[in-house]
């Protein structure tokens, strides 16, 4: 039977932004309001004004605390100082769940989770890729020496936990089967933001928000919204939010192209504020496992025109008209353009508004993940013995 006493959990990832960020944050609210106690430690150099607002949104529901001190992207020899602090912290708050999120993440849970159970003490360790290292090339050396490290913390893992069935094929066909339970849990939208957000009067025509980096594919979304207009024959309008360490050059990418007027950009700022300001959310990604922001955008009843990547196409449909060639600016645009100039168009194309929410709701994940956690409590305190 699951241990009915309320768990003390601690979620660990290295850069309080984008999805990681929100996906904790979901948990760590539902998992609070359920009577469990919940911390999270994560990097301290990176996230800006924004993110401190998210951080104080949170906050009230983190029994353990908020932990933040230096962790690197790369690996290297302040490494051993994040984990020496780290474990410092977590052993004071004598968890029974680690979860680390992301490479980085997943690294320390596992590593300070293994060594807290060396000590005799029980605790369950978690991992969740998130993408992560899996966007890394097989074979080059530097995705070879990822993988190994990998398959080798598979030995100090009790489970997996995949957010799409997508990022669980490409850990089996880069890394190899799990050797540990697995589980894919789907990321979910907390039952307030299923609401539909009405664009204002004067919203463009399309919407980029997210990371300002070529993984994400502004430059595509910049290189197929000019094919659009083409396409239509006439003017057309888009916004971009978001910031990021290329933003200067999608500034220049579209001085060039002469659409400084057309496209604006503003700083990041919360989805549902930026849905209003638009008709259509176009995800252009070159590479993402499950994106909140296709998931809030079908909340919040906005089309959504995105690549053919990851697990987008178990959200849409894998044969939604609504889902581009990779990479593929042209792919984008003659979606883009349909999407404006066809009747009707949204309402035969997105997802059933009733179907989607059932499978991506956070209440599903929440007790999805919290059912794993109870499971594995016991498991765990049966091997420190």
């Amino acid at each position: 039977m699951p241990d009915p006493r309320p768990l003390r959990i601690l979620h660990c990832f290295r850069s309080p932004v984008g999805g990681i960020f929100r996906h904790v944050r979901d948990l760590a609210e539902a998992h609070a309001k359920a009577g469990h106690e919940v911390g999270i430690l994560c990097d301290s150099t990176t996230g800006g004004t924004f993110e401190d607002k998210l951080f104080d949104e949170i906050r009230p529901h983190l029994a353990l605390g908020l932990m933040r001190l230096p962790i690197q992207r790369s690996v290297g020899p302040s490494d051993l100082k994040a984990l020496w602090g780290s474990y410092r912290e977590i052993r004071s708050l004598r968890p029974d769940i680690l979860h680390g999120h992301g490479a980085k993440g997943g690294g320390v849970a596992r590593i300070i989770g293994s060594a807290l159970r060396v000590n005799r003490y029980c605790v369950a360790r978690l991992y969740s890729p998130h993408g992560g290292s899996l966007h890394y090339d097989g074979s080059r050396l530097g995705g070879k020496l990822v993988f190994l490290a990998e398959r080798l913390q598979e030995r100090f893992t009790d489970a997996m936990v995949f957010v799409c069935d997508f990022e669980r094929r490409t850990y089996e066909t880069k890394i190899g089967r799990p050797r540990m339970r697995s589980e894919r849990i789907y990321n979910g939208i907390n039952d307030r933001e299923f609401e539909t957000v009405h664009a204002r009067p004067d919203a463009v025509d399309f919407l980029y928000i997210g990371m300002l980096r070529d993984l994400k594919g502004p430059d595509l979304f910049v290189d197929a919204f000019a094919r659009t207009e083409r396409l239509v024959g006439r003017p057309l309008s888009a916004m971009m939010v978001g910031d990021g360490p290329q933003k200067a050059d999608y500034e220049q990418m579209m001085l060039e192209r002469g659409l400084g007027r057309r496209i604006e950009m503003l700083p990041a700022m919360k989805a549902r504020d930026a849905f209003a300001f638009t008709r259509n959310v176009v995800v252009p990604s070159r590479a993402e496992s499950m994106p909140y922001i296709v998931l809030e955008a079908l909340a919040a009843r906005k089309p959504v025109i995105a690549a053919r990547v990851g697990g987008i196409p178990e959200v849409l449909g894998n044969d939604s008209a609504a889902l581009a060639v990779p990479d593929n600016a042209q792919s984008l645009a003659e979606i883009m353009a349909t999407a404006v100039t066809e009747p009707g168009w949204a309402e035969r194309v997105m997802p059933e508004p009733d179907t989607f929410k059932t499978a991506f709701s956070t209440s599903t994940m929440a007790a999805a993940m919290l059912q794993l956690y109870q499971d594995l409590v016991p498991k765990s305190a049966a091997k420190s013995r």
